[in-house]
């Protein structure tokens, strides 16, 4: 039976391969399950310090739904599949390790809002992505009308999910909805290059920042600053933070352990 979720490490990253090339890696129930339960295979494991996610092939990062699946559903395994999906795209958003969406092909609907549950968004120049939805007189149902805001501004999220409108990767660059635009031949080589680079840093560090941005950036100022605290607080008495120190008066590169 072909593996749907694809797992590859080299050192310290995981790379998951979202793995239906044929429907342009389209999300059913079954890759969804498998991609829930690749991320909580890793949510402790001291060894992934970045996760990237992208899709087989060169013409799709993800489609989105699989509309012919949807088409045999009811009602009831509709209202399923949206909480399915919504609950996986959280998990990737909140797991303790930063991630990173390699946009290497289109991005419509649900591929899309699976990239905003990312934390960085890498993408080919050939990319397209957009929130489809309204166009099949639908709403983004797993995050799009609610991260998309807080990555490019109401307005232009309005914009692009009243219009249903296919953007470039170019333009998407323009309005902050990804990071970087790659050349295609060296898409997957970038995000490996931004990843180690992730990696080397202290792994309990970078999941108290990744903590203390998602949770404190919604909220008032002093709250915000209380939640850095106590992020902060939670590093102190850590192995690596005294492994940090002791590098820079060696004049080495630290060696971090996650403890």
């Amino acid at each position: 039976m072909e593996e749907l979720v694809l797992e590859e490490r080299e050192g310290h990253v995981l790379i998951l391969t979202l793995n239906r090339p044929r429907v342009m890696n389209a999300l059913n129930f079954p890759m969804l399950r498998a991609l829930k339960g690749k991320l909580e295979a890793c949510w402790f494991d001291r060894e992934v310090r970045v996760v990237l996610v992208t899709g087989a092939g060169d013409k799709a990062f993800c489609a989105g739904a699989d509309l012919k699946e949807r088409a045999t559903l009811s009602d009831v395994e509709v209202k399923e599949f949206i909480r399915t999906i919504r609950d996986t795209f959280t998990m990737l958003e909140e797991i303790p390790k930063p991630t990173m969406a390699v946009m290497n092909g289109v991005a419509f609907g649900g591929g899309l809002e699976m990239a905003l549950a990312c934390d960085l968004r890498l993408a080919a120049e050939s990319a397209r992505m957009g929130l489809t939805e309204t166009s099949l007189a639908i709403i983004p149902g797993a995050g799009g009308t609610q991260r998309l805001p807080r990555v490019v501004g109401k307005a232009r999220a309005k914009e692009l999910i009243f219009t249903a409108r296919r953007i470039t990767a170019r333009e998407a660059e323009g309005m902050g909805l990804v990071n970087e635009v790659v050349s295609d031949h060296r898409l997957l080589e970038r995000a490996m290059e931004v990843a180690r680079e992730i990696a080397s840093n202290g792994p309990l560090a970078v999941a108290q920042a990744k903590y203390a941005i998602n949770m404190g950036s919604e909220v008032e100022i002093h709250v915000g600053l209380f939640i850095e605290s106590r992020c902060y607080d939670n590093i102190i008495p850590t192995k690596d933070r005294l492994e940090g120190l002791k590098a820079f008066q060696e004049k080495r590169k630290p060696q971090y352990r996650g403890e």
